[in-house]
């Protein structure tokens, strides 16, 4: 089942996103990743992620998300994940 995982990045992160990204890249490539980038600010700056998963359950969403390179590195201040029913665009 597809799960939204939408998470925002902290204020006083700076450059850990990009110091991050390629860990980060490489972490995503091992999973079943539907779609998925960089939120960004009306200004083009990168704000936080966005990632539609394809996982079984909501706890291996959970268990991607704390695993993600970004996460552990302490990039985000808020992260939500929800379940998701594909309608439009399919």
């Amino acid at each position: 089942m597809p799960h939204v995982i939408h998470a925002l990045d902290r204020a006083d992160a700076g450059d850990l996103r990009a110091a991050t990204r390629p860990e980060h890249l490489a972490y995503v490539g091992g999973f079943d990743v539907l779609y998925g980038g960089p939120l960004l600010e009306d200004n083009g700056r990168m704000c936080g992620s966005l990632i539609v998963l394809d996982v079984d359950s909501r706890e291996a969403a959970e268990e991607f998300a704390a695993g993600d390179p970004y996460a552990v590195a302490g990039l985000f201040e808020r992260v939500t994940i929800t379940g998701f029913r594909p309608i439009l665009g399919t």
